[in-house]
């Protein structure tokens, strides 16, 4: 049985072997060892932020999962909190098996349990099958997501 647990810093090899283990994360991460200090850098400031969450899914001793909340407050929707899903990642041996359900159920409760009223996720425009699976998990493609690249 699957079981969540905050990430600890030992758990950030295993977190960017995992974010790299598909076709756009293999062009911008670095799965050096030891890990890019720019990697410890931001896990030391997400740890330390009481609005972020990163999580690791863990089978037996193994990592096979992992997920980045982010619980944000808001004026808009009388003052609403909003659950972010992002950087999910499930390790290749264990898609198709039901895992990613089981990740975002468990993530979508958490921003329950923290009041939050709405949960929001980006996805990449490439990604048609992660695409599918959100709107299958209930997810509504409302909005269009932008970004600006500061740094290449």
């Amino acid at each position: 049985m699957v079981k969540f647990r905050k990430a600890a810093i030992d758990d950030v090899p295993a977190i960017v072997a995992l974010l790299a283990d598909d076709i756009l994360g293999q062009q911008r991460e670095d799965v050096s060892t030891p890990p890019n200090s720019a990697y410890l850098e931001a896990f030391a400031a997400i740890d330390c932020d009481p609005n972020q969450f990163l999580a690791v899914a863990v089978l037996g001793d193994e990592i096979v999962g992992c997920l980045q909340l982010t619980f944000i407050p808001g004026l808009s929707r009388l003052g609403a909190w909003r659950g972010q899903i992002e950087s999910v990642r499930v390790s290749s041996q264990h898609r198709g098996s039901g895992l990613g359900q089981t990740i975002f159920e468990w993530a979508i409760e958490q921003c329950r349990r923290r009041g939050c009223r709405l949960v929001q996720l980006t996805t990449d425009k490439e990604r048609a099958d992660a695409q599918r699976f959100y709107e299958n998990l209930g997810f509504v493609a409302s909005h269009e997501g932008m970004k600006l690249k500061l740094v290449e």
